[in-house]
């Protein structure tokens, strides 16, 4: 197989492949390291990569298979790790200055689980300044490109993970998404991205967002997403939110037919969000497959919960990043103009006042749980707009704001509030040849169900065969 054929080639198929001889985890690895090679100068998706440590844990996992040992369920399948996230020895820098060398001794629970099972670490993936904003660009590694469009936004602080699934650079990438950073770059690349419900994955160290922040996986298809969700999932004492549940075998019971016709709802705004008309065309037409080509009922009751959503983001966004506000006397002309415009905007928050929109900000997720009383899925579109400039906080036609990009992600960040499973899946393209994802939102714990739809959906709009133009990634 090509180097590119690899890199885009399912994990599924290559963990067969490891466990049957057919490839080495070596050659694997070592063609995924050509491949990130030659178009990294020109993505720029990765904050770290390790091709020396990659390819010494290929060898050692080539020789478990040669020796006949038990291998584990992501044996000799190339991963990525988003650099919010813990790995002993390697740095941990958050796309900031003010991190740049901090190295842990300590591995996070879901990235030492799936290592554990044999996954082959390529590195960290870049992010946005401590994942502040919506934007694929730090301080400290600029910007990640779209490889749909060299300079355009891919999306949010898992923005490099998006772009390593989008470019073929392996199947499996890890993301996290405290307002919806895994559902945006998945938006905007191309990939499938998947929140699962908070607490399915543990935590650790614990995020300031106050039960906001979940960990999940970008692929290409829906199955690597289950394999992955399955390995990194789970109860862990280090996190104290973590669900005491073990995760389902979502891989086994992805295309098992539900009990009954699911009730499906369709929100184009939440009752509040403007859309651009491409990106509602789009999710339009996918909503309309989902009920012509797959039978499913789509109603459009309204979302009475929804209009109270910007208040609470725009409170709790700032309000949480103003712990930053220690940096500022050092670090202030080395960071993120916006992100310093966010801070000094929570900087007055005062316990009391917190508090009285913590009651707020419970109930709402209070009213959007009753509302998945009566339904098992809502529709809506991922993200407002479709790619653009990455030097800009909100595309140019969108109204301008010195921190505020969650005007055009206002579909995201309710379901952090609330806890619920949420995924991005690709419905199609504008006319420029940018993706447009469609989020489907299951009831808290229903993360098997929000996979077993994305897969239907999946099946009748396949998108995997889908690659960015050799002339932009060339």
């Amino acid at each position: 197989m090509r180097d590119e054929d690899l890199g885009f080639a399912p994990a599924t198929e290559l963990a067969r492949m490891v466990a049957h001889k057919a490839i080495s985890p070596v050659e694997l690895t070592t063609a995924l390291l050509r491949r990130i090679e030659a178009l990294e100068p020109r993505l720029n998706a990765f904050a770290l990569l390790v091709p020396e440590q990659a390819l010494d844990q290929a060898r050692a996992a080539e020789r478990a298979v040669m020796q006949g040992a038990p291998l584990g369920r992501l044996h000799g399948v190339p991963i990525t790790i988003k650099d919010h996230e813990a790995i002993a020895g390697l740095p941990t820098e958050f796309g900031s200055l003010t991190r740049k060398g901090d190295t842990p001794d300590f591995t996070t629970p879901m990235a030492a689980r799936m290592l554990q099972e044999g996954a082959i670490l390529l590195g960290k993936t870049t992010t946005s300044e401590f994942g502040w904003k919506g934007v694929s660009q730090s301080p400290l590694t600029g910007i990640t490109h779209n490889p749909w469009k060299q300079g355009y936004n891919a999306g949010a602080s898992s923005a490099g993970a998006g772009v390593a699934a989008a470019a073929g650079y392996g199947p499996l990438h890890q993301s996290g998404d405290g307002a919806g950073s895994i559902r945006m770059p998945a938006h905007f690349c191309g990939a499938f991205g998947f929140k699962p419900s908070y607490g399915r994955v543990p935590v650790y160290p614990p995020g300031t967002g106050d039960n906001t922040l979940h960990l999940g996986p970008m692929t290409r298809n829906v199955a690597d997403a289950a394999l992955m969700l399955r390995v990194m999932a789970g109860p862990h004492p280090w996190d104290p939110t973590s669900l005491e549940a073990p995760p389902a075998d979502y891989p086994a019971l992805l295309r098992q037919p539900p009990a009954r016709r699911p009730r499906i709802a369709f929100s184009p705004d939440l009752g509040h969000a403007r859309v651009d008309p491409e990106v509602a065309q789009r999710v339009q037409q996918a909503v309309e497959a989902i009920g012509q080509a797959l039978g499913h009922a789509v109603d459009q009751p309204g979302t009475p919960w929804g209009p109270q959503g910007p208040e609470l983001a725009r409170y709790f966004w700032p309000a949480h990043f103003s712990r930053f506000g220690d940096l500022l006397p050092q670090w202030e002309a080395q960071m993120d103009p916006g992100f310093v415009a966010c801070i000094r905007a929570g900087s007055g928050t005062t316990v009391a006042e917190y508090q009285r929109m913590r009651i707020r900000k419970y109930a709402y997720g209070v009213e959007i749980h009753r509302f998945f009383e009566e339904w098992d899925f809502l529709l809506t579109p991922s993200v407002s707009v479709a790619a653009f400039p990455a030097d800009r906080l909100q595309p140019e036609h969108w109204p301008q704001h010195p921190w505020d990009w969650l005007s055009w992600a206002e579909f995201s960040y309710p379901f952090n509030l609330s806890g619920n499973p949420a995924c991005s899946i690709p419905c199609g393209f504008t006319a420029e040849g940018l993706p447009v994802g469609l989020q489907i939102v299951g009831r808290r714990f229903d993360d098997l169900g929000v996979l077993q739809l994305a897969a239907q959906f999946e099946a009748i709009r396949p998108w995997a065969q889908h690659r960015p133009p050799l002339a932009i990634l060339a």
